[in-house]
């Protein structure tokens, strides 16, 4: 496999060795893992099918288009696809929501790097559209999200806990006593174990996970096999077999990985001490 520090670099290579001799002359979609959207694709599952295009692209309106794949759209025809313009020509972000036919292999297998020195999935697209190949999109009117950014995955959180609220009731499978309140709509899977603390939906708290004398605020989702004890959390994300213990001060708008510990030290003299990976951020 080819590498460089394109990801789309990777995702040619993926296209040359594995998918192309899979999918043969079959349309498919490609659906990058970083994007977040409500109600499914069904629907642009089926605008492409009910279409003749070749390649059917998802928009969706931002405040910041020269982030993404923008494009140019005259008529109700896309003309042209910029990726990360520094002028771009719509208020239109081009989502990693993409359905092809075949002929996009021949789009991959024929562009060049771009004006970043990396190769670009809009080049792909433009490649279509320069070889009269049809282009067409289908628009998100409700709320989609790029998880690229810490911020935009603590965002993308919140908005799928808010569709908790839409629920009837709470769905509580695990162990709550009775020394616990749990307020609004939250989902405790089985085993876990809620003690004397407080829940403030909406709020997942993932099988096996321990919370004992803390409170948990709104937007938070704890993941498996945690433990938060005598700790505050809220809007935040805790993936699993992470540690928070006896923290004094609330944890919010943060994203804890894999295997995360967070403890008080009572050494002396007191000190704080971090193990951080690439693009850490701590506020103390």
């Amino acid at each position: 496999m080819d590498f460089c520090s394109s990801n789309f670099w990777i995702y040619i290579s993926i296209y040359q060795t594995l998918s192309e001799s899979f999918i043969k002359d079959d349309s498919f979609v490609f659906y990058l893992g970083d994007n977040v959207i409500v109600g499914g694709i069904k629907r642009f599952l089926e605008e492409f099918r009910n279409s003749n295009n070749n390649c059917q692209l998802v928009l969706s309106k931002v405040k910041d288009p020269q982030r993404f794949g923008v494009p140019e759209i005259k008529k109700g025809k896309i003309i042209k696809v910029e990726e990360k313009p520094k002028a771009p020509k719509s208020n239109f972000a081009v989502t990693g929501i993409y359905f092809y036919d075949s002929h996009i292999f021949e789009a991959v297998n024929n562009i060049k790097p771009g004006w970043r020195g990396e190769l670009e999935i809009s080049d792909a697209h433009q490649y279509l559209i320069d070889k009269e190949y049809r282009v067409g999109y289908s628009e998100i009117t409700g709320w989609w999200k790029d998880t690229g950014k810490p911020e935009d995955l603590i965002e993308a959180n919140r908005l799928v806990l808010e569709q908790i609220i839409n629920h009837k009731e709470s769905i509580i499978q695990g162990k709550v006593d009775n020394h616990s309140e749990i307020i609004g709509k939250v989902i405790i899977e089985k085993e876990a174990k809620i003690l004397n603390s407080n829940i403030l939906g909406p709020v997942i708290i993932g099988k096996n996970t321990i919370v004992e004398n803390s409170y948990i605020g709104p937007f938070t989702a704890i993941y498996y096999d945690c433990q938060i004890l005598n700790s505050e959390i809220e809007y935040s994300i805790i993936m699993e077999k992470s540690k928070i213990i006896d923290i004094e001060t609330r944890i919010e708008r943060s994203i804890l990985g894999k295997s995360i510990e967070i403890v008080k030290g009572n050494s002396r003299p007191k000190t704080q001490r971090f193990i951080l990976g690439d693009q850490s951020n701590i506020k103390l």
